[in-house]
């Protein structure tokens, strides 16, 4: 995998103290944004092609394929070759706590 900027040691050898927060708030940055947010929760229901999430975001193929980027770094989607085609799937399903505990979050604060 290539090197990305966003990748540093994203499991932390020592699990305690501010390593850990750190590398939490790492993962927490890269679904810290609605397209990303938008494309978790579509491959929650089961692999797509990068077109149909390009379409499904509504913005140009190299804004996707950069986000798409993100979550790859942090190890959150994973992509395969079909051909010509790439496609997506969640490899941390648990993200979608994440989803559950905003909208709780959301409601609490109305």
């Amino acid at each position: 995998m290539a090197n990305w900027p966003y990748r540093n040691n994203m499991k932390p050898s020592n699990t305690n103290g501010k390593e850990l927060f750190r590398a939490q708030a790492r993962v927490l940055k890269a679904l810290a944004n609605e397209s990303r947010l938008m494309i978790v929760d579509r491959l929650s229901r089961g692999e797509c092609s990068a077109g149909d999430l390009t379409r499904l975001i509504g913005s140009d193929q190299t804004t996707v394929s950069k986000h798409l980027a993100v979550l790859r770094a942090h190890e959150i989607v994973a992509d395969r070759r079909e051909g010509s085609v790439v496609m997506y799937r969640l490899l941390t399903p648990c993200v979608m706590n994440f989803f559950s505990c905003a909208t709780q979050v959301l409601k609490e604060t109305r």
